[in-house]
């Protein structure tokens, strides 16, 4: 089997599950969501597909819990979409990744902040040490 295969139908599971999601919660009302990645096993049995959702973890959480009881009715809907053998089971997973990057810039931004203090004091101290 090829090293590629897996790649290319987590791509397709990745473009499917997002349209067939986006229809069967058309009139739901759940948090902003994407699908940002799909992982597949190299035996195409079994698929890992992370969702990224807007909002605060109650939403987060109410989204993923409404999306993973659909499971079965998207699954299905995936199999007569896919030209497979066997259709993938499926998981569903909370990509927190935007929440690390933005944990991660306001620690930089803390960084830059604390060094521009340090440099604006070391500035003031030396201009008191010229003139004393």
């Amino acid at each position: 089997m090829s090293t590629f295969r897996p790649q290319r139908v987590a791509s397709l599971i990745k473009e499917e599950v997002s349209d067939i999601i986006s229809k069967v919660l058309e009139h739901e009302t759940v948090g902003f969501w994407t699908v940002t990645d799909v992982k597949v096993s190299p035996d195409l049995r079994y698929a890992k597909i992370y969702i990224s959702i807007y909002g605060d973890r109650v939403t987060q959480q109410n989204t993923l819990r409404k999306i993973d009881s659909l499971k079965k009715t998207i699954r299905s809907r995936l199999g007569s979409r896919l030209r497979l053998r066997f259709t993938p089971e499926i998981e569903f997973y909370l990509d927190d990744t935007l929440e690390h990057v933005d944990r991660i810039n306001a620690l930089l931004k803390q960084i830059e902040n604390r060094a521009k203090d340090n440099s604006k004091g070391d500035e003031s101290s030396g201009t008191e040490d010229k003139e004393g």
